[in-house]
């Protein structure tokens, strides 16, 4: 395994929309570790395959499963690794909440979320898989997705400030 380069603004590849993963070979996978690797290292709860400069739809995140895990010291994290991702059913009800972006650096922001969704796609052999998230899981896949169509959380952002300015995030997104 190996750390990739996280890219930062103004990296064109963070503003295009994705092309959909078609092979699912060995590079796929060495490709899947090295993007969780880099993740774990940044140190970031999610990683989208743009922010290391492939514009291909595919994300990496690490976080509790369930909300109430969060609150425990020694629950265990899952990874999830979603290819071609797609939101098919959302909350109406949204929730505000501050994020931080490994590809912007210095600045975190209030962005709206789905308070909870349902994400279609493929595991990291080509299977579908269907997740159910909620709460800060599931703004964080919808932070991923975003990734994915060129969207920053900056672009969804009501008030945007520098963390030394006022309370920090939990975590980067």
């Amino acid at each position: 395994m190996a750390l990739r380069k996280i890219v930062t603004l103004p990296e064109p590849v963070l503003r295009r929309k994705a092309h959909a993963v078609t092979k699912f070979d060995k590079n796929l996978q060495v490709l899947i570790d090295d993007m969780v690797e880099t993740m774990r290292e940044a140190p970031g709860v999610g990683l989208a395959a743009p922010q290391i400069g492939l514009s291909e739809r595919l994300i990496v995140i690490e976080y509790f499963e369930r909300e109430e895990d969060e609150e425990k010291e020694d629950a265990p994290k899952k990874v999830w690794t979603v290819l071609n991702p797609e939101i098919i059913k959302a909350s109406e009800e949204k929730l505000l909440g501050v994020e931080g972006c490994l590809s912007i650096p210095g600045l975190v922001g209030e962005v709206e979320r789905h308070a909870s969704i349902q994400v279609k796609g493929l595991n990291r052999h080509g299977k579908p898989m269907k997740i159910k998230a909620e709460g800060w899981l599931a703004r964080i896949f919808q932070h991923e997705i975003d990734h994915l169509n060129g969207i920053l959380f900056t672009d969804r952002a009501t008030r945007v400030w520098k963390p030394q300015d006022e309370v920090e995030p939990e975590q980067e997104v």
